[in-house]
């Protein structure tokens, strides 16, 4: 699906974390007010409740997974949003992923646009994570824009209002949303 340029984008934004006080979903959610009003950004909660990847379910997949894919096709793109794990993406993103990316060409996630931020509170800002989650992006046919964002530190990044405290940061994630919207609009 494309979007015209007077379109509304529908972005799908996904934290592969299920914390309640998660950092990504904080960022996800920042994204969304820096995005302005030709983007409707929508923060999925439902990575919790999608049941682990059993290729023998794949004919009948359990609700969660059904929510999951449902969303991301009625999505136009995703945004990621991921911490690290043991210098990796989150399990339980990743199985999502697994879930999502079939069956290939068919799938929930083939030929979407996506885009990855990741947060820590380490110095390096979920930056081996991101790699991996673009690397698993990319097999699963979708287009992953933008350049990586690594939101380092993260317990200092977001201030009260729940905005970046860094003009740099807001600055970076606006225009990410904006690669993501340009390449949908495309």
């Amino acid at each position: 699906m494309t979007a015209t340029t007077t379109d509304t984008v529908r972005i799908l934004a996904i934290s592969g974390s299920t914390r309640t006080a998660s950092v990504n979903a904080a960022l996800l959610r920042a994204a969304g007010e820096l995005a302005g009003t030709e983007v409707k950004l929508e923060l999925w909660d439902g990575l919790a409740a999608v049941e682990p990847f059993n290729e023998d379910d794949e004919a009948a997949p359990g609700a969660g997974v059904r929510a999951m894919r449902e969303a991301m096709l009625a999505a136009d793109a995703l945004l990621f949003a991921t911490p690290e794990y043991n210098s990796s993406l989150p399990g339980q993103l990743k199985n999502a992923l697994d879930w999502a990316s079939r069956p290939y060409q068919a799938s929930a996630l083939y030929g979407k646009t996506a885009a990855v931020i990741g947060a820590s509170p380490s110095g390096y800002g979920a930056k081996f994570a991101q790699a991996e989650l673009r690397k698993v992006l990319t097999a699963c046919g979708v287009d992953v824009v933008g350049d990586e964002l690594c939101v380092a530190k993260a317990h200092t990044a977001l201030g009260e209002d729940g905005l970046p405290v860094e003009e740099e940061l807001r600055a970076s994630l606006t225009a990410l949303v904006t690669a993501v919207v340009t390449k949908v609009r495309g």
